[in-house]
């Protein structure tokens, strides 16, 4: 076998297991919940509340978008906005609709390398910080927002939980800090700029599950779903299933006993979340860009 041949097999071999892991996670899902009871919450939604869902959600990538262009401008990669939401809306295409090809990040890395230059090493570090920093407003927003849920209550004694939990939440930047300085030195200067995008990101994407939620007509327990919620995207961030389908949903199944929430609704609330991805996803198809135009 020629050595070419290899990575096309292995980029084949791996969409096929994606494939058959999504759909393994969502037989699972399926199996343990009433289908029944979730088609009846479907035709029940109140729709106007994914309005601002939809925008909700289209802000919080705004906002990521801007992290990442300053990590660009820490490498001297200048580029302007409306070009870096552009490439940012395309990558977020490629990712969800293309699993198996380059991926948005390496197309970015490609587009970027071929158009300005810029070495291939600084342009991963920045995409592989990018998805980190999101990773890190995750778990702080979830150590901080455990506390008040009291989810842990019957693994001990509260006082006890509670401490361990606001040490972490505390430890969680300054960790980060440590290992940025490690291993991405040259990003610092955009440290805590960067982060107040990444939790303003989160935050609206926790404001666009609170509209999702209203839609399923939910009235209370907001907290526990939105743990759960930020649990799930922990899990969907692993490139184990495609666009966190299925790997979603297993969560917040088997989450709903610890957490209190009901099966079907979470479930729904998991699938309209990814189709408001999908759909937002879906505008990078249609994204052009002029690079002449912006150097």
């Amino acid at each position: 076998m020629s050595a070419n041949l290899k990575p096309g097999i292995k980029k084949k071999l791996t969409t096929a297991l994606k494939v058959v892991l999504t759909g393994l996670a969502l037989y699972l899902v399926f199996r343990k919940i009433d289908t029944a009871q979730l088609w009846q919450i479907t035709k029940t939604i109140h729709w106007i509340w994914l309005i601002p869902a939809i925008l909700t959600f289209a802000l919080s990538k705004l906002f990521t978008a801007f992290r990442l262009n300053l990590y660009f401008k820490n490498i001297q990669l200048f580029i302007s906005e409306k070009l870096n939401i552009k490439l940012y809306l395309i990558g977020m295409f490629y990712n969800l609709f293309l699993p198996g090809g380059i991926g948005g990040d390496g197309y970015k890395v490609y587009l970027l390398n071929k158009h300005y230059q810029t070495p291939v090493k600084p342009l991963v570090q920045a995409s592989l910080l990018d998805r980190l920093g999101g990773l890190v407003a995750i778990v702080f927003l979830l150590l901080v927002l455990v506390l008040p849920a009291d989810l842990l209550l019957p693994y001990g004694s509260s006082v006890s939980w509670d401490l361990l939990i606001g040490i972490a939440a505390l430890l969680v930047f300054p960790v980060f800090w440590l290992i940025q300085k490690l291993m991405f030195k040259a990003f610092l200067p955009s440290f805590w700029k960067a982060n107040g995008w990444s939790m303003a990101g989160q935050l609206t994407q926790l404001v666009c599950a609170w509209f999702i939620l209203k839609s399923l007509g939910v009235t209370e327990n907001f907290l526990a779903y939105q743990l759960v919620f930020l649990l799930s995207s922990i899990v969907a961030v692993l490139p184990l299933t495609i666009g966190g389908v299925g790997a979603r949903e297993l969560v917040f199944v088997y989450a709903h006993t610890y957490a209190g929430i009901d099966e079907a609704i979470a479930v729904a609330f998991s699938l309209i979340f990814f189709l408001i991805t999908a759909a937002v996803s879906l505008i990078g198809s249609s994204v052009s860009v002029n690079f002449d135009k912006n150097r």
